[in-house]
């Protein structure tokens, strides 16, 4: 019997799977084993989150539903469809946000002696204080705008956080006016308060307090904080431009005035003045969302910075263990001819990869540095490594991706740093995002040219480095570094070789090979082989790539996924996804390594991809996969997952319901995958400190702390060899 696979019914929406991902975040928030810290933060991460998906994902359905575009998603729901349910779950996020806020963790700090105050909770002190703030600081920086018949209502940019007054004007009662003042965002948004050590108050509120004084004559009858958040996604029609630079930079002057697609007020705001904004704003009336507090939760991560007295309220500090062999009195090309090289981020420190670059730039073996950049800190020590190869005359290409999602400002100024210092910048390529990492070193030795590579799973940025968890792998490999040269041959000129021979690239080559990989588990499970996938990455929307996965589970094959975000996938159902299961993890750091893994029929398989399962990864981008080919590197993968896979305190498992819902430890030891990882890594730096025979090294493994009670007991899960 054959079976349909694209069933509406099987799918779950992404963007409602993307807040139910949201959700998750907020539990973290809600979490009293969280330090309490740790929790304020985790809220204002929700926030921040959700103001990056109405920028982007909301706004492009508020762009197919304008038109009518009838076409459905694979769950079967229109644009508008799909907007009008996004809006109604995102209110219902808001009402969670701020009752976590005001119910919970407010009543929490104050247990502390940490106060967020009203104007009217204020001592004498304290006022005297935020009036002469106001009056010497914040009142030069303010511009009020009326908007009456000569002047019309000012343009609200994204994400600025504004105040609409209704106003009187002495003597006339009947004459109400409308004028509206941007909060600016030069001062702190919690201000300390004299007098206690952990008082703070709002800045909007102090100049609420005193707003009276711009209007000299009026009488202040209302005042409402109220924000809009704006449709920012980059709209480049690379196609048609000849400088793809210059285009981009237009296109970020042009974003600022896209259409508004959701409306944050105070709550308690009159109808007339809630009307006024929504006329002025044009916006419809779901994208209104009431806010019973401070509106906009980013400025939590301020407080918890400000807060003093407590950090025994945040984690606790981790240092990550230094890879040996890689370290600045090492040398790195010798330790990586000798053996393949993992590393495994945070635990292991984001230095053995700048390192790496390093000291390419400064061997006079090397020949060239070639290298691809998504995203880079604002202080990337790796663009200043960039620069001084070139200055010191080697061949130094670099793939900058000028259209990185809301870094293109700081990858276009680094663009052009890099030609300054003589380097090759190529802007990304037309029509595909270059989100690929991969670094490719050719140097001269005794026995001829030989490349290094290295290939990871996440950016080349030493500050996410620290809180993004990431695999990479440096290797001298022949058949890879051949393929490497291809790629850039491919980025940089016109090639387009006929196969590669080890990597793997999008679009469309790692759709093919995965594709072809669940393939042949399948094969093997109807011959009656073991057959297993194991996979995880940040997002799988992709509707080809889940049919096949359900085609795999009807054939008997076990699969095992880690999705940490988007799951568009179900499990449960009879029949078809019976031998799926889905676990999330969201904890202190972000899982963001992709692993793809294979039964093989006994001889398993593992890769490491830049790709997620996401139809714009598959299709739309330039992406890389590579294997783990050495023996207990390999191993060391496998341990990775299985330790993430048996984590029973920050995992969330996929029910049959399409809820995530936490493990059952009953009668299994607590098992914190992160904090497993970071216990061995403090254990590797303890090791690395003892003294040890010239030329010893310390090796990681990593395994996987699992006590006797949450060993495996499924014939599914089992330790692969």
């Amino acid at each position: 019997m054959t079976v349909d696979y694209t069933k509406s019914k099987y799918y779950t929406n992404r963007e409602l799977s993307w807040l139910d991902f949201n959700n998750r975040v907020l539990e973290e928030a809600r979490d009293k084993a969280n330090p309490l810290l740790e929790r304020v933060r985790f809220l204002g991460i929700t926030q921040s989150n959700v103001d990056e998906f109405f920028m982007v994902r909301v706004a492009s359905l508020s762009k197919l539903a304008a038109v009518n575009y009838p076409k459905p998603d694979a769950s079967g729901m229109t644009a508008e469809a799909q907007l009008l349910a996004v809006n109604a779950k995102a209110h219902d996020q808001v009402v969670k946000q701020y009752s976590t806020l005001n119910r919970m963790l407010l009543p929490l700090l104050a247990n502390l002696d940490v106060h967020v105050l009203e104007p009217g909770e204020l001592s004498g002190q304290q006022t005297r204080f935020i009036e002469k703030y106001f009056n010497d600081e914040i009142s030069p920086a303010l511009t009020p705008m009326a908007v009456d018949s000569s002047r019309p209502f000012p343009f609200i940019g994204n994400n600025t956080l504004n105040i609409a007054l209704r106003l009187f004007k002495d003597g006339d009662k009947k004459d109400k006016r409308f004028a509206t003042v941007q909060v600016p965002d030069i001062f702190p948004r919690t201000v300390r308060l004299p007098g206690a050590d952990n008082d703070f108050i709002m800045l909007e509120d102090i100049i609420k307090t005193f707003i009276g004084n711009l209007f000299i004559g009026y009488q202040v009858k209302e005042a409402a904080n109220y924000r809009v958040i704006r449709d920012m996604d980059l709209d480049v029609a690379e196609e048609d431009t000849s400088d793809l630079l210059k285009e981009v930079e237009q296109q970020l002057k042009k974003r600022e005035h896209g259409g508004a697609v959701r409306l944050e007020v105070e709550l308690g705001i009159s109808q007339s003045l809630r009307q006024r904004l929504i006329k002025s704003i044009n916006i419809a009336e779901y994208a209104v969302y009431e806010i019973n507090g401070p509106i906009d939760l980013t400025c939590l991560s301020g407080l918890t910075k400000q807060i003093a007295g407590h950090d025994d309220e945040k984690y606790p500090d981790f240092q990550s263990a230094r890879t040996p062999g890689l370290q600045p009195t090492d040398d790195v090309f010798k330790t990586i001819r000798q053996h393949d090289v993992l590393v495994h981020h945070p635990y292991d420190n984001f230095s053995a990869v700048t390192e790496f670059i390093r000291q390419a730039a400064y061997d006079d073996d090397v020949l060239a540095i070639k290298m691809t950049l998504y995203r880079v800190s604002a202080n990337s020590p790796i663009i200043k490594y960039l620069g001084s190869a070139a200055q010191n005359g080697k061949q130094v290409t670099v793939l900058v991706e000028v259209k990185a999602r809301f870094d293109e400002e700081n990858n276009v100024h680094w663009a052009q740093q890099l030609e300054k210092m003589g380097c090759h910048v190529i802007y990304g390529l037309i029509g595909l995002k270059t989100h690929c990492k991969l670094t490719l070193i050719v140097r001269r030795e005794a026995d001829g040219i030989r490349r290094y590579m290295h290939m990871g799973t996440g950016n080349y940025n030493d500050v996410t480095a620290h809180f993004y968890t990431d695999l990479g792998l440096l290797t001298t490999n022949t058949d890879m570094g051949i393929d490497a040269s291809n790629i850039f041959n491919m980025l940089s000129g016109y090639s387009e070789p006929p196969f590669f021979h080890q990597l793997h690239m999008s679009p469309d080559g790692i759709r093919t090979f995965i594709s072809k990989k669940i393939d042949e588990e399948i094969a093997h499970a109807k011959a009656g082989q073991p057959a297993w996938i194991e996979m995880k990455m940040n997002s799988l929307s992709d509707s080809e790539m889940i049919a096949k996965l359900y085609e795999a589970s009807h054939a008997g094959v076990h699969i095992k996924l880690i999705v940490r975000g988007i799951c568009c996938l179900n499990v449960g159902i009879p029949g078809l996804s019976e031998n799926i299961e889905v676990h999330s993890i969201v904890g202190r750091y972000l899982e963001h390594s992709r692993i793809y893994a294979f039964a093989n029929a006994g001889d398993s398989q593992v890769y490491l991809s830049s790709a997620d399962l996401m139809t714009r990864n598959l299709n739309r981008r330039v992406e890389l996969l590579f294997p783990i080919l050495n023996a207990t590197l390999r191993q060391r993968v496998f341990d990775i997952f299985n330790t993430l896979w048996h984590d029973n305190v920050k995992t969330r498992v996929l029910m049959a319901d399409r809820s995530f819902t936490r493990v059952d430890r009953r009668g299994l030891d607590p098992l914190d995958a992160q904090a497993s990882f970071m216990t061995q890594a403090t254990k590797e730096i303890a090791a690395a400190t003892q003294k040890r025979p010239e030329g010893g090294s310390v090796t990681h493994q990593f395994k996987p702390m699992l006590s006797p009670k949450n060993q495996p007991k499924s014939p599914i899960d089992r330790s692969p060899e």
